[in-house]
């Protein structure tokens, strides 16, 4: 068995600590969309997500290294790299950093939160591995109800800059939700072995994209900008994924779920507080409904938590 590093060893910590670590993710995640938010403002989209995939991808590679293990680069695994990485970076990294630009970054959480709605809708209606409870139907007519609180007075004004960037960012949580399936096929690996290869095929893909549309040597980002970026990239990607590793051994994937609704209210509160963003009251009341949705699509049953650890 490789030697792994020393957070990942023994003895288990006390359940206080996990619960804070907890915070801790749910907080790097909320904040990822303040830090795209500042980025945006003078790097470009792509580039933008060409450079945070593959300063995370190599963070997360180095800490691999770490504890011994080896990123598996045959044919198999590069395609199934490939096609994460389109599903969980490249088209929803860009879309959300292109929608930030025009809505603000606490909408963007809210928009982008329902990931567990769309991954219920996908595996139920394609893959067809998911049981319609009362419990779910209402998380997702709730997690609907929310968009349309959200994004509705955008339509209803014809907004439609700003009604294409929050489809742009509902789109983004679709493809979330597609991973999530997808990524059921990673169960032979380390978890931490596709959140490295799909982040560096993803930077693989948009850094030759990046030198044609951006042509990144013209560009002048500000020191914010560039700030946020690496922010982005160490803190809410490579550490959020190590923390959320971390998690997954330590609490199981019951209790790291949590994370999905506190990351909800918190995102919108640092956009208020570093943005100056105030919410309107449609926001307001979307956003405690798809709070509500993703509790409902994340909670686990009575008969999971009794069988969870």
């Amino acid at each position: 068995m490789p030697q792994e590093t020393a957070f990942m060893a023994d003895p288990q910590p006390p359940l206080a600590v996990s619960l804070g670590l907890l915070l801790v993710l749910a907080t790097l995640w909320g904040a990822s969309y303040t830090f795209i938010k500042i980025a945006v403002e003078t790097i470009p989209p792509i580039t933008l997500i060409a450079t945070r995939t593959l300063i995370a991808g190599s963070l997360i590679l180095v800490v691999l290294h770490l504890r011994g293990l080896r990123l598996p680069l045959d044919r198999r695994n590069l395609g199934r790299f490939f096609v994460q990485a389109c599903l969980n970076s490249v088209v929803p990294f860009v879309l959300v950093a292109w929608g930030t630009q025009f809505v603000d970054a606490g909408l963007a959480t809210i928009l982008n939160s329902l990931t567990p709605v769309f991954a219920f809708l996908i595996n139920w209606g394609i893959t067809r591995h998911e049981v319609v409870s009362t419990r779910k139907a209402l998380g997702v007519a709730a997690g609907l109800v929310g968009i349309c609180l959200v994004v509705g007075p955008s339509a209803l004004q014809g907004a439609s800059q700003q009604l294409t960037a929050q489809l742009a960012i509902i789109i983004a949580a679709m493809a979330y939700g597609a991973a999530v399936t997808f990524g059921r096929t990673f169960r032979d690996l380390d978890p931490m072995m596709p959140a490295a290869g799909s982040l560096l095929m993803g930077s693989v893909i948009l850094m030759p994209v990046s030198l044609i549309v951006d042509r990144p040597w013209t560009l002048a980002p500000t020191a914010s900008s560039l700030s946020a970026l690496v922010a982005l990239s160490v803190f809410s990607t490579a550490l959020a994924f190590t923390l959320y590793f971390y998690l997954l051994k330590r609490i199981g994937t019951v209790g790291v779920t949590a994370q999905a609704y506190l990351r909800v209210p918190i995102g919108v509160g640092i956009g208020m507080v570093f943005l100056g963003e105030l919410p309107q009251p449609t926001a307001w009341m979307g956003m405690a409904l798809v709070v509500v949705s993703v509790i409902a699509m994340t909670l686990p049953s009575r008969k999971s938590r009794t069988a969870t650890v």
